[in-house]
């Protein structure tokens, strides 16, 4: 994965609460059981005219031009509810979401979304309100600014505000590590237990 510690980038505002796993990809849209492939079906329901189609519904916000190349997407509560699907994490990312800012997520999206190079950003509703107010106005500029690195996300203005992620998910999301090779780091603490064990018990090696 590509390490994450700092992205200033458009926002596309979707404020709606509980915006489930079949609404961010449809399960007509996975056609494949790779990570490839999704991005084109992202939003499917709400982003054509017709089911299986791809006539664009003009009113959807990702068929907006000043929102098409976003980056960072601003949700409303328990963000990717639904379904455990984890290709609705591989849509976003390869699409090119790098992060999500809602006031809070479902617990194994927010999981996928670590594992698969996306920062889960929990902040009050009525702050993204006021970032979402501030992007629709003015949206050829690329804002907010979401920084890892120190845990906040911050306007041009010189607003910012905190938010908190579990040192694990911190780790794999700025060093772009997977589970094995977050695992990996602990590759000679392992080899030590290994051969610690070993010498107790050396039957269970033959």
């Amino acid at each position: 994965m590509t390490p994450f510690t700092e992205l200033t980038a458009v926002a596309m505002p979707l404020l709606r609460d509980n915006i489930d796993t079949d609404a961010i990809i449809p399960s007509r849209e996975m056609k494949s059981v790779s990570k490839t492939g999704l991005a084109d079906g992202l939003f499917a329901g709400w982003r054509y005219l017709s089911v299986g189609g791809r006539d664009r519904n003009p009113d959807f916000i990702l068929n907006d031009p000043a929102f098409a190349a976003a980056q960072i997407l601003l949700g409303g509560a328990n963000f990717g509810c639904g379904s455990s699907r984890e290709h609705a994490a591989w849509a976003l990312a390869e699409y090119g979401f790098r992060a999500i800012v809602a006031p809070s997520f479902n617990p194994i999206f927010r999981g996928n979304c670590v594992r698969n190079g996306i920062v889960p950003v929990e902040l009050p509703a009525d702050i993204i309100a006021m970032i979402a107010a501030a992007v629709v106005a003015k949206p050829d500029i690329a804002l907010p600014t979401v920084n890892l690195a120190n845990g906040w996300v911050g306007m041009p203005d010189g607003r910012a505000w905190p938010f908190a992620l579990e040192e694990e998910a911190r780790t794999m999301l700025l060093e772009g590590l997977d589970a094995i090779e977050l695992t990996l780091k602990q590759a000679t603490r392992i080899v030590a237990f290994r051969d610690h064990d070993r010498a107790l018990r050396p039957w269970v090696y033959l």
